[in-house]
């Protein structure tokens, strides 16, 4: 019996930067329709409420999408047609924070969890898909790591459900901590759990995670040391335990370098990690029985900076969002060895820094 083909998407939206303070070139949440032959990325508008809707989040029924602003104290809610792929603004609510980096939805659509900054936001959502005011604000304590200007106090980049949606965990750059929560849905609160974090090593400043599909294990890369963190993931009592440390970089590369984002493939076989500064794809494959890691390669973005990549639906390919260069950039992945090859699309937008898809 043949497999059955992944979905094609229909749209994608691109959250961007858009501001003269993030010398920015984006307008505002970019909705482009895609030709289900050729996959080609036609512009149809922007959706500016907010200045700098950097990262956004489609829900899974696909009918309400969520972004997080840079430099901003708010989280707006947007309705989604699925036919024109248009979003219609909903409403928006107080972070009590000044820089959301990243948004997420409960598997179950109940939930928006908010990285605001200094702290981590929890948010109701009501049955038309706004938002309501927060019920829970945490903003964690501790002491900040030992890079001036990029660790002056708490500072979670990423607030992300585990896949069970009954755990939160927040990489933390400015305390070089991870912070895990038991999530309490009946009162919409967020308990820590025990231990209630994992330290970092100092100043690696941990960023963003990723979740095996399958196995216990759980990746981290980290921005300031350029390194890959694998764990063991308990999802009975919510912990981390480390186990292996990989740089994100080739060794003979010895410039400035960020390491961005990171993500695994629905096989479980394969891991990716972006670098800013040698501006690649870090690909490793994954060791079903250990979790542990091995180089596989480095594959140019052919542009600068990327902030962010994603995988498309069916992880047939990947998206690499090069923030200045202003580009994204189109790679086919081969399933087997887990290698990327240019397919040769480039879609010019400003600023992007994510993007979703809808099918």
């Amino acid at each position: 019996m043949k497999s059955k083909a992944p979905p094609r998407p229909k749209f994608a939206y691109v959250g961007c930067f858009t501001t003269e303070r993030r010398k920015a070139r984006g307008k505002g949440i970019a909705l482009f329709g895609i030709d289900p032959k050729t996959g080609a990325w036609t512009f149809v508008e922007a959706c500016d409420v907010i200045p700098n809707p950097s990262y956004i989040a489609l829900d899974r029924t696909q009918r309400f999408l969520y972004s997080a602003h840079g430099d901003s104290d708010e989280v707006c809610a947007y309705a989604r047609d699925p036919q024109s792929g248009k979003l219609t603004f909903l409403n928006k609510q107080k972070t009590e924070g000044d820089n959301s980096s990243t948004v997420d939805v409960h598997p179950d659509g109940r939930w928006v969890l908010l990285s605001t900054g200094p702290g981590v936001a929890l948010f109701p959502v009501k049955a038309d898909g706004s938002l309501g005011p927060h019920s829970e604000l945490i903003v964690p304590e501790g002491k900040p790591g030992p890079l001036r200007g990029e660790q002056e106090g708490p500072h979670p980049h990423q607030a992300v459900f585990d896949p069970s949606g009954r755990f939160v965990i927040v990489p933390d750059k400015g305390l070089d901590k991870v912070h895990v929560f038991r999530l309490d849905a009946g009162r919409g609160k967020l308990v820590p759990c025990d231990p209630p974090f994992i330290k970092a090593r100092y100043g690696a400043v941990p960023r963003h995670i990723a979740f095996h599909p399958g196995r216990p294990y759980a990746y981290l890369v980290m921005e300031n040391d350029s390194t890959v963190f694998a764990y063991r993931w308990d999802s009975g009592r919510g912990t981390l335990k480390p186990f292996q440390r990989v740089s994100t970089l080739p060794t003979d590369y010895v410039d400035h370098n960020m390491a961005a984002e990171i993500a695994i493939l629905p096989s479980g076989e394969f891991l990716y990690a972006s670098n800013r500064g040698h501006e690649s794809i870090a690909i490793y494959s994954v060791n079903a029985a250990s979790g542990t890691l091995a180089p596989v390669g480095w594959v140019p973005v052919q542009g600068k900076k990327p902030r962010f990549f994603c995988l498309g639906p069916g992880a047939t390919h990947l998206y690499a969002a090069n923030e200045d260069s202003h580009t994204i950039v189109v790679f086919r992945i081969n399933p087997k060895t887990g290698k990327l090859t240019p397919t040769g699309q480039v879609v010019e937008t400003g600023s992007p820094t994510c993007i979703v898809f809808a099918t």
